[in-house]
């Protein structure tokens, strides 16, 4: 561990690997609520520390709400680790009634993307009642494709006002200094964690980063996590790089690592089928046989992590 790193003081006990799950289709679309349920033994059995449903790797903008609340239930009810349930939508009541149906589902945390365009009084009065109507626990999901994100400000005075919120995916560009300087700000106590910046997953270890929120690979996740924080910086770097070509391709588009790890899903026996709701920008010739080469190298490296 570098030796200028900050001691932890977060009392949150959501520290490794917190995936954000795929929703499985039947081969008519509706959700495969078996293949649900193997993914959430199959995440917990990785050793995972919670995970992440209804978000962006779920297609949430194509699931109904009778849908979303299913999906919730069923996590909660299956998993043995904290389930952490998205409820971000553009409209504040529809916000609100995500919230409820995630604490009606038993969830004890609950996802929510910074709404746009609010100072900071609305900006609390809007957090502070999506706490009063969900579960416990908030995690804000301050996610720029683009930019910084929220101010460093905004989130210090959120997090002194509002006390459900307790937790900060960071998904942002870039996203490294941005975890240091949230870490210095609130003394270590606000929960930090990285979502689409897996690419830089040693950067954000060395940060201090109390969680990772890829969506697929978990056993490999793990392995890298525990060694890391077990002193084994080197095997948790070569590791990794062992999944870079993976990172590589799955990040140039959404859709495509939907796709991808849908069809890593069914290679290892969890999914029926790999079906995305959209059909937007299907892979080519070239890319299904990518897709096939680095899947296999995933499936290889899985079974060396899982017998080492």
């Amino acid at each position: 561990m570098p030796a200028d790193r900050f001691e932890d003081p977060c009392p949150i006990g959501l520290r490794g690997i917190v995936p954000s799950l795929h929703t499985p289709f039947t081969a008519d679309g509706a959700i495969d609520e078996d293949a649900l349920r193997r993914l959430v033994d199959h995440t917990v059995g990785a050793g995972c520390a919670g995970m992440l449903v209804g978000a962006v790797a779920g297609e949430v903008g194509s699931l109904t709400v009778s849908e979303r609340r299913r999906l919730a239930a069923i996590a909660v009810e299956r998993s043995t680790v904290p389930v952490v349930v998205a409820v971000s939508a553009d409209d504040p009541a529809a916000r609100l009634a995500a919230a409820r149906m995630a604490r009606e589902a038993g969830a004890t945390w609950m996802l929510c993307q910074a709404p746009a365009d609010l100072g900071r009084t609305a900006l609390r009065d809007a957090f502070a009642a999506l706490a009063d109507a969900g579960p416990p626990n908030l995690m804000i999901q301050d996610l720029s494709w683009s930019g910084g994100g929220m101010a460093l400000d905004d989130i210090v005075s959120l997090f002194d006002d509002v006390p459900a919120f307790r937790a900060l995916k960071i998904e942002t560009i870039p996203a490294g200094p941005k975890y240091t300087d949230v870490l210095r700000a609130t003394g270590g106590r606000l929960h930090v964690s990285g979502g689409w910046a897996v690419l830089q997953m040693p950067d954000a270890m060395k940060r201090g980063v109390h969680a990772l929120m890829p969506s697929a690979m978990d056993a490999i996740y793990v392995r890298i996590w525990r060694a890391f924080h077990d002193g084994n910086e080197d095997g948790a770097r070569r590791l990794f790089e062992r999944i870079l070509p993976v990172l590589a391709f799955t990040q140039q588009r959404l859709e495509l690592s939907i796709d991808f790890f849908k069809r890593l899903r069914v290679a290892e026996g969890l999914f029926a089928t790999a079906g995305r709701r959209s059909d937007d920008f299907p892979p080519d010739a070239i890319q299904e046989a990518e897709m096939r080469r680095l899947i296999a190298l995933v499936l290889d490296l899985q079974t060396q992590v899982i017998r080492s």
